[in-house]
């Protein structure tokens, strides 16, 4: 199942945080407060049963913490990808050399392609790529070439005209059990084949962006009505704040490459 993991890699934030990507209109992150809960993420992420890898923190990359950007595992295999920011594009260098330690060979998005990971969504047999302002057709359609290799299936699913979605997961999570969690603006792009969906309300739909690692899912803290969606289905729900990550584009998955 693809929310079943035994490890994840991580990076501390650096202390130029505040100076990454952002369209978010909520004000500069306090760094004090982006390491505590970071350190709160990562010890979920052990709670639930992962050992996890982290690595030092680069404030020359600002935006480094976000380290799901930079490569896709999935069948067993990993490809570093090429981020469609230039400013991110010296983040793949420390990913690279972090999962090369548990894979023998390690794919990667070359140009004119560009991938990020956040535009990339798991379910059980199937592959969601976003094709977004950081994530070109190219590089989708190389990704889609290699997971093929492993027999996994790959849908596209177009959102540059979405302002509000930055990445594809910003809107969407599989939440394992055959349950997705979408935004309303996302909803009838998926070609999701009769799986059951939640749909949060407009004032939560941040908390879309889930992460269901093993028995437990991750959900941004402050949705209570979603929360509530998810417990309804026997799900157990842990929720972290993400109040300083939210205003610099970030979300849950963000912070971590699982596998």
């Amino acid at each position: 199942m693809s929310y079943r993991f035994t490890r994840a890699l991580a990076r501390t934030p650096g202390t130029t945080f505040a100076r990454g990507l952002t369209s978010a209109a909520f004000g500069a992150p306090d760094l004090e407060k982006t390491l505590a809960q970071h350190r709160a993420y990562l010890a979920a992420l052990k709670e639930a049963g992962l050992d996890v890898t982290l690595l030092d923190a680069d404030d020359a990359l600002p935006d480094s913490t976000f380290v799901e950007d930079t490569a896709v595992v999935a069948g067993g295999r990993a490809i570093v990808t090429r981020p469609g920011a230039e400013s991110r594009k010296g983040e793949t260098a420390a990913i690279r050399s972090a999962l090369g330690k548990y894979f023998d060979a390690l794919a990667a998005i070359e140009a004119p392609g560009t991938l990020d990971g956040g535009d990339v969504c798991e379910s059980d047999g199937r592959v969601y790529v976003g094709i977004s302002h950081r994530t070109n057709r190219s590089g989708a359609e190389q990704l889609a070439a290699w997971l093929k290799q492993a027999g996994i299936h790959t849908a596209f699913v177009d959102i540059r005209d979405l302002v509000t979605i930055l990445h594809l997961k910003s809107g969407m999570s599989y939440a394992g059990d055959g349950i997705f969690v979408v935004d309303e603006a996302l909803r009838s792009r998926l070609p999701l084949n009769g799986a059951e969906v939640i749909v949060p309300a407009a004032d939560e739909a941040y908390g879309a962006n889930c992460v269901r690692v093993n028995d437990v899912l991750f959900l941004a803290s402050g949705y209570p009505r979603l929360q509530a969606e998810l417990e309804k289905r026997s799900m157990r729900v842990v929720t972290l704040d993400m109040s300083e990550y939210r205003k610099m584009d970030g979300g849950l998955s963000c912070l971590s490459i699982r596998f």
